[in-house]
């Protein structure tokens, strides 16, 4: 199965569902990643037969689902909270309770990973104890992700308690279950100072998705339509045909909710090119 380009459903929020598929795909992705929160797919909103229909949709616009974004909880929360490390055990258990619900979302419409938060804000929390909350929050889920075969992929992001390689590494020893790795949003190893290739290759054995965006050469945290930005993009694509990347790519643009087409054909536009120079082979970009 080759990789595909996908986009995420996230730039759509002005959208439901149905319409942010029928939209991607006229874009001209082969692939969505759909956002697992109110106005999207929040599981307790949908039922049996309403993941049915969903499947139909995709199926109908020749869209693969290559990761559910279970990271933001807007439905009962924000962007962040409820949090894995939250001192309140009931806050943390609603964030337990939201990822069993999508790993079995993922399950329904045949997604191989989900991606969730790594941790949360600390708050002022030790690390210590931040990581130790983390661990046990995702023990009570592994045991149905690899009954499943689903991966929970964690994705570092500025400000949060992981953020860069070291610190990913450093967690990763005290896990220990091979469905658990790591989405490698590109755009957040170049906000905390790292070369995004030289994350990438060094992070590679954990690597089951990838977010792309465009980030200014300030590095502040403000994802861009790519070629907006300062990322060098070529190295990276380099590095996965040389390592032998085989998961998907998606772009990640939830700023533009107000232009989210305008924005993504920009971004394939701009990228096309990029991965043909570095000789991807991508589902739906001629070689």
């Amino acid at each position: 199965m080759n990789m595909v380009f996908a986009y995420s459903s996230n730039a759509f929020v002005k959208h439901s569902l149905a319409e942010s598929i029928e939209r991607i795909a006229r874009l001209g992705f082969r692939g969505i990643e759909i956002m697992c929160d109110k106005p999207h797919l929040y599981p307790p909103d949908f039922t049996s037969d309403d993941l049915t229909n969903i499947k139909i949709t995709l199926e109908k616009h020749g869209l693969r689902v290559t990761n559910l974004n279970c990271f933001t909880l807007f439905a009962v929360g924000d962007t962040y909270l409820p949090s894995w490390i939250e001192t309140d055990e009931s806050r943390r258990e609603i964030r337990i309770h939201h990822t069993l619900e999508c790993l079995n979302v993922a399950d329904r419409l045949g997604c191989k990973c989900i991606s969730v938060p790594p941790g949360g804000p600390v708050d002022g929390m030790g690390q210590r104890q931040a990581f130790d909350l983390f661990r046990k929050g995702l023990e009570r889920v592994m045991p149905e992700a690899e009954a499943l075969g689903i991966d929970i992929l964690i994705e570092p992001e500025p400000d949060l308690l992981i953020e860069n390689t070291a610190e990913f590494k450093a967690f990763m020893k005290v896990i220990h279950s091979k469905n658990i790795g790591l989405n490698f949003d590109i755009g957040h190893f170049y906000c905390v100072g790292e070369d995004p290739t030289a994350a990438f290759e060094e992070l590679f054995q954990w690597i089951g998705h990838v977010h792309i965006e465009d980030i200014k050469d300030t590095r502040v945290h403000q994802h861009l339509v790519p070629g907006r930005g300062a990322i060098p993009f070529l190295p990276i694509f380099q590095a996965m045909k040389r390592l032998g990347y085989a998961g998907d790519i998606c772009l990640e643009l939830y700023p533009y909710v107000d232009m989210p087409e305008l924005a993504g054909r920009e971004g394939l536009a701009y990228l096309a090119p990029i991965f043909q120079d570095a000789d991807l082979n991508i589902d739906g970009i001629p070689a």
